[in-house]
């Protein structure tokens, strides 16, 4: 590789860090249908506006079926690596939680703020930039570079799924939508539904999707004193207006519950407590509880490449029916089967009904793997980083879309995760780490 990479890298900076602002005020949460478009306007202006970006950079550009997907290309030869994002956002949840607007990007202190910028934006134009900083190297690309830009990863991957059907399939890759230095192990995702009939009278509805623990979780219904005393007798936060009461949890992730805190299952645990009559509130106080590994259904569930199984309670709605929406990360030695048999068990306790909703099969590519080997190679020699090592997680990337791929970066280790959370942030020199890792890594994958 040229000697002088660091040169071109640095020209790329600024060019980044405006195409990725622009991104980010693109408010891409999915909307179905909408606009008449697959995934709604915001997400297709989204889709547009990378690919504008890309074809700015030079490079080939496809608008793939009508706004499902799209991607952009360079180099020569009949071998394509691939790099997989997504364009996407989950909700950015209560504005008062974030210190700015989620959708206008503001930098404080090297860290730029926004939804997005850590999932997935930031770390699919760090690749993308990188690739340009090689092109302006006076690289070639010896097996053809493909980026592929999904608008569905935050739901039910309906946009890598059409692509599947009617592209080609890269002969390897990576997805930057993890951490470093490589994830090889990425668990199963199973999304259900457990439903009843409605036994409590109560109108409840809160959480905006699966994969987002709850940062709050309103109640308007009677017995409201009471409910406050039994909150306050758990040191449950809650505040409490003209309306109702709000009860007070922490968004994160849904593949790391355990670094939030579950505002639906708070208010659950204090519903049941002052004799609330309903199958789903006494599903989630009694078998699960603030247990981020449910451990009251499945005992200990976790095995040595991925860790505990993870449970998330991630929306509730008592209406007419009772429904819970649930994400579940199962390790990846453990059968589905056997994991749905357990919940249909426990759920049958109290009249709930299993409905699955989107699986995704786990991911495991053993150490030992060319892509992994590569990928570790090339982040040890740029990082000078020699002590960490691969990881598994509970997040779900498109790396388990195809063969011989895995989730690269571009979280730095030790570097909080803020994605699906208010004040999602990264630091940008963190970003820029990445940008130079990435060159490297695809300058070897394209050898």
């Amino acid at each position: 590789m040229t000697a002088d990479l660091s040169r071109f890298l640095l020209a790329q900076q600024a060019p980044f860090k405006i195409a990725l602002s622009d991104l980010i005020r693109i408010p891409s949460v999915c909307v179905e249908g909408g606009d008449g478009f697959p995934f709604g306007l915001a997400v297709e202006q989204a889709l547009r506006k990378a690919l504008q970006i890309a074809a700015d950079l030079g490079f080939r550009t496809c608008y793939g079926a009508g706004g499902y997907y799209g991607f952009a290309e360079i180099g020569e030869g009949e071998e394509m690596v691939g790099v997989l994002g997504h364009l996407d956002v989950v909700p950015p949840g209560t504005r008062e939680d974030w210190t700015s607007d989620p959708f206008d990007p503001v930098e404080r202190d090297g860290l730029l703020y926004g939804r997005g910028v850590q999932d997935d934006k930031g770390p699919m134009l760090a690749a993308l930039f990188a690739a340009k900083a090689l092109m302006d190297a006076g690289v070639q690309f010896h097996r053809r570079l493909r980026f592929i830009f999904g608008t569905d990863e935050e739901s039910l991957w309906r946009c890598i799924k059409r692509y599947k059907q009617v592209e080609e399939l890269p002969a390897m890759g990576f997805s930057p939508d993890s951490a470093f230095p490589v994830t090889h192990a990425e668990m199963g995702l199973l999304q259900f539904h457990l439903t009843g009939s409605a036994a409590s009278g109560l109108s409840l509805k809160s959480g905006s999707c699966f994969n987002q623990v709850p940062d709050s979780a309103f109640y308007d219904g009677e017995r409201q004193d009471d409910l406050a005393r039994k909150l306050d007798d758990l040191g449950f936060a809650y505040d409490r207006t003209a309306d109702g009461l709000a009860v007070r949890g922490k968004s994160t992730h849904a593949s790391e519950p355990e670094l939030g805190v579950n505002a639906i299952a708070r208010l659950c645990i204090a519903l049941q407590a002052i004799g609330v009559e309903s199958g789903a509130i006494r599903f989630v106080a009694e078998e699960v509880g603030e247990d981020v590994n449910a451990t009251r259904i499945f005992g200990v569930c976790a095995d040595e490449p991925s860790g505990e199984l993870k449970f998330n309670i991630g929306m509730i709605d008592l209406g007419a029916t009772e429904q819970l929406s649930i994400d579940c990360r199962i390790p990846v030695t453990v059968s589905k089967d056997e994991i749905m048999a357990k919940l249909r068990t426990a759920a049958a306790r109290y009249g709930l009904a299993y409905h699955e909703y989107d699986w995704l099969a786990p991911l495991y590519v053993p150490t030992d793997q060319y892509i992994v080997e590569t990928l570790m190679h090339v982040y040890r020699e740029v990082s000078g980083d020699t002590a960490s090592q691969p990881l598994a997680s509970g997040g779900a990337t498109y790396a388990r879309a195809i063969d011989n791929c895995v989730a690269f970066g571009a979280l730095m280790p030790g570097e909080p995760s803020t994605e699906h959370q208010p004040d999602e942030r990264v630091l940008l020199s963190s970003l820029y780490k990445a940008m130079e890792i990435y060159a490297h890594a695809l300058y070897e994958l394209t050898r």
